[in-house]
């Protein structure tokens, strides 16, 4: 503890201390719905000069809850802190928060795209100044913390939260989530990592359900993207809501504790998720007073309760009284509040809160930055020579998701989480559809068909009349994002099957039936099967909500001016009723004679097509790998095109024999790599034998000796090279220090 912290804890009255573990959310019951069971939360109007009488941890939402105009929320915002510090003894503020997933959820906010898009650029670069970028905005405002990034492995696609992940592999997730919390950071803004951990693995996909997982699935699968994120400078860690075998993440001093403060040395923050300290006492039953849920928070390691003041208020200084929680624990959760707030200059002698400003929120930088990363994570999944589509074609685009602004929005983008209970409140920033995009370019007719959900005969019949008479149909389905159950995709929306939505898959068939060539552009926030039709449609296009610019973006792929690059960051399942798995199963956990089900995908995990398919020539390696060193590997590219190409390099590891049973493969490097026409390009990877750990039986990470094999390709089942190296030397076991990245370097050639 510096100095400064010890001396301002050893002068604080218990009120005071505890005063600092609180969050106000200020206006939140004006508003609709944006938290779990908050219409059942304790959320009525605060009185906010009592609220903060002996000072204030953090301030929740200020600009998140209501539409705002950025200028007047940043005036407000500096008011509050003023009162804030003018109520306590030692003047010291808040930290304000805000959510920050596809950019600041603040009313004329640049919109940027959904963390699904992040993982199917494999553009870790792009994704860091994107952070970057956002978190000059929020200190712009006076905002000191973003709730972002999630790094919550995908698991089971009927999750609604899939959209806010990353992918399904944890290298890809802690990669590019690492990049987003280093952008963050630069900025001076705190970043939380969620949800720690464990909250993609619910049984059936259901939001907030229980969790049955093994310590070998959590250690090598959930809690690696953490760890690299934890090294990456993240300050603030927010727990998981759901419990795994009975014991739940936010009662869990083993996970918040012992794992994340003395295994990971982890000094930061952690935060509770929204009621998660109430929800010990209502929904885990694990307490059955405020008092006592906020005493097995704080002995778990949770520091502060947000986003209001429920349990460590009142019933916290009850049970400090009687002796039912140790005071150590609140000095503990203190000097760490205090801490950050030193290290963000709010204790600082000359602190003013007076916003710093500009307030554009959405920049032509910003915008800039939005449509690089869009453009570079659609997905072409499937071409049968239709793509791009000719100039001046009669091109009629039918469906629900072709003339909605929310279509490319993710469930915290604001229009969605908040804008919807404001209908009278324009979107505050420009995002054309996807029809207004295509019309810049095509002869455009256009038809409904039906909404996501619902419909009539009549409206599909209309569409088909439509798309008779073109000449290309562009058909644009997926969902509509929303919360607890307001939406197809998002926050408590979650599914039973994979089907779309719907009638929007009836509609697809009539379209089909009229013979006129279909391209399927998906805007989704998972996966769904189109196994029936993919074998007659002209071509599929993904765009994993891809925010204010990605309608400009896929305009710009199905016109040829921009060549596919996206890669898939989850697979798409080949059935909608059986049960999901991703690409990271054992040999029984894949298509087998021993069951009926075969898991196989439709589309596997990196798979993307491109208009310019690169050449590969070669790759190769060492064919020793110290245990406790390092290998080379390279690989060799041609462009054989009359314009530029991008291919991403993927390396997978296959471990043969192992201690416990092992995934078949998993990725352990790629590399983005554009190449000029006629250009070749070699890319080096060093690869550390670190990266070949995984869990064996004493618990702990460990290397084995032995044959691996590194292979080399465009995706986790299109290999073009595969490579077997022996790692040689003594078993090794490491831990959090571990090398968890590999470098690469990419050289063009002659």
């Amino acid at each position: 503890m510096r100095p400064e912290v010890a001396d301002l804890l050893a002068r604080m009255t218990v009120e005071e201390k505890v005063a600092q573990l609180q969050s106000v959310w200020l206006n939140q019951d004006e508003g609709g719905v944006v938290a779990p069971t908050q219409d059942d939360s304790d959320l009525a109007a605060v009185d906010f000069d009592a609220a903060v009488r002996h000072g204030l941890g953090q301030l929740t939402r200020t600009f998140g809850t209501l539409p705002v105009d950025p200028e007047l929320g940043a005036r407000g915002l500096a008011r509050s802190q003023r009162r804030i510090m003018a109520a306590n003894r030692f003047g010291i503020p808040a930290i304000a928060h805000e959510e920050c997933l596809t950019g600041l959820t603040v009313w004329q906010a640049t919109i940027f795209p959904s963390p699904l898009c992040w993982g199917a650029a494999f553009d870790p670069d792009l994704v860091a100044r994107m952070g970057a970028a956002i978190g000059g905005s929020m200190r712009a405002l006076g905002v000191h913390q973003g709730l972002a990034p999630v790094l919550d492995v995908t698991r089971d696609l009927r999750w609604g939260r899939v959209e806010e992940t990353i992918g399904e592999d944890p290298f890809l997730v802690g990669l590019i989530g690492s990049a987003y919390v280093r952008g963050l950071e630069s900025a001076g803004v705190v970043a939380t990592l969620k949800h720690f951990a464990g909250y993609s693995s619910s049984r059936a996909g259901r939001n907030f359900g229980p969790v049955s997982i093994g310590p070998r699935e959590l250690a090598d699968v959930l809690l690696p993207p953490f760890e690299m994120a934890l090294r990456a400078g993240a300050r603030s860690v927010m727990n998981a809501y759901t419990d795994n075998d009975g014991i739940p993440a936010a009662a869990d001093e083993s996970l918040l504790t012992q794992r994340l403060r003395e295994v990971y040395g982890f000094t930061g923050t952690v935060v509770a998720d929204y009621h998660a300290v109430s929800f010990l006492q209502t929904l885990h039953g694990l307490a059955d007073t405020p008092g006592k849920a906020a005493g097995l928070a704080l002995r778990a390691g949770i520091d502060v309760e947000l986003p209001t003041v429920t349990c460590y208020g009142d019933a916290l200084l009850a049970a400090l009284a009687a002796g039912d929680v140790d005071p150590t624990l609140v000095d503990r959760a203190v000097s760490r509040v205090l801490e950050q707030k030193w290290q963000l200059g709010l204790l600082d002698d000359d602190y003013s809160p007076e916003p710093a400003g500009p307030f554009d929120l959405d920049p032509e930088s910003s915008r800039t930055l939005a449509l690089d990363l869009a453009r570079r994570s659609i997905v072409l999944l499937h071409n049968r020579d239709t793509l791009p589509l000719p100039a001046g074609a009669r091109v009629a685009v039918i469906g629900p998701r072709a003339d909605d602004q929310h279509a490319v929005m993710g469930c915290y983008s604001f229009p969605v989480h908040v804008g919807v209970h404001h209908p009278d409140v324009p979107v505050g920033i420009e995002v054309p559809t996807v029809l207004d995009a295509l019309r810049k370019d095509y002869d455009v007719s256009y038809a409904l068909g039906c909404p996501v959900l619902g419909g009539d005969d009549a409206g599909i019949a209309e569409a088909v009349a439509v798309a008779r008479e073109a000449d290309f149909c562009v058909v644009v389905l997926g969902d509509r994002t929303g919360m607890f159950g307001t939406g197809t995709s998002g926050e408590g929306c979650d599914v039973a099957d994979l089907r779309l939505p719907g009638r929007q898959e009836e509609l697809l068939e009539a379209v089909l039936d009229t013979g006129t060539p279909v391209v399927l552009v998906l805007l989704v926030g998972r996966p769904y099967e189109i196994s029936r039709q993919v074998d007659r449609l002209a071509a599929i296009l993904c765009g994993f909500l891809p925010g204010e610019e990605g309608s400009t973006a896929l305009a710009d792929v199905l016109s040829g001016r921009v060549d596919p690059s996206g890669r898939l960051p989850v697979s798409f399942p080949r059935t909608g009723a059986g049960h999901p798995s991703t690409y990271l199963a054992p040999i029984l956990g894949r298509r087998t004679e021993l069951s009926s089900v075969d898991p196989t995908p439709l589309f596997p995990f990196g798979h993307g097509l491109s208009y310019a398919p690169v050449t590969w020539l070669d790759a190769d390696s060492d064919r020793d790998w110290p245990t406790d060193g390092e290998c080379r590997l390279s690989v060799t590219l041609r462009n054989d095109n009359a314009v530029p190409a991008t291919e991403i390099v993927q390396v997978y590891l296959h471990d043969p024999v192992a201690e416990v049973v092992r995934p078949v493969q998993q990725l352990i490097a790629f590399s983005r790599i554009t190449l000029p026409p006629g250009g070749t390009t070699r890319v080096d990877f060093t690869l550390h034998a670190d990266l070949t750990c995984y869990t064996g039986l004493s618990g702990q990470r460990q290397v084995d000796p032995g044959a691996v094999e590194l292979r080399i390709g465009r995706s986790s089942v299109d290999m073009e090279s595969t490579l077997t190296l022996e790692l040689t030397g003594p078993r090794r076991f490491v831990g959090f220090d571990r090398v968890m990245q590999p470098s690469h370097v990419v050289t063009p050639m002659a």
